[in-house]
């Protein structure tokens, strides 16, 4: 007398099937990252030197690379708000920024929906360096006096990483779609 027929996994055939993502966590994981993202770079700690990525911004160019229509085009917006909030820019200019980077983005996936990742770390690098660079305008504009020399490391960082970025959004993006409830 044998026990039921089991998978290497220990699963039986068929259980998997019955079940589906939760809807909350598919929805909700995306913003979370991103807001989480945002929160990195002030545990790192203060420098005088920006050196870290702006890790939020990081994935939300991941998310909305790797699923257009996922986020909606005014998700910019909010998680730049967000991120102003958190990391002491004049509030507004990530707002601003987000949302152009999203909207690019958007425009970008519907005039040329097929690229290679080359070409995604192409826009992506693109994009980060203009909000980067945009955001010392901003800084400057709101009475700071910092110059644009000293963000040069931070953009070779944050084009350096975004693929990891990318690496970990593909990594949320299976987490977010596993099969967590039961069908009944």
């Amino acid at each position: 007398m044998s026990g039921p027929l089991l998978y290497a996994n220990g699963a039986a055939p068929g259980a998997a099937l019955s079940r589906q993502p939760s809807p909350l966590l598919a929805r909700a994981l995306p913003w979370l990252s991103v807001l989480l993202g945002s929160l990195l770079p002030g545990w790192v700690g203060i420098a005088n030197l920006p050196l870290c990525p702006p890790a939020g911004l990081l994935l939300l160019i991941g998310w909305v690379q790797l699923r257009p229509g996922l986020l909606p085009p005014w998700s910019g917006l909010v998680l730049g708000l967000a991120d102003d909030l958190v990391s002491g820019q004049p509030l507004g200019s990530a707002v601003l920024l987000w949302s152009l980077v999203v909207l690019a983005l958007e425009l970008l996936e519907f005039r040329l929906p097929w690229r290679s990742f080359l070409t995604e770390w192409g826009f992506a690098a693109a994009l980060i360096t203009l909000a980067l660079l945009l955001g010392v305008v901003f800084a400057n504009l709101s009475g700071g006096a910092s110059r644009v020399a000293l963000v040069l490391p931070q953009i070779v960082a944050s084009v350096l990483a975004w693929p990891l970025a990318a690496r970990a959004v593909a990594w949320l993006d299976r987490a977010r779609l596993v099969r967590l409830r039961r069908l009944d």
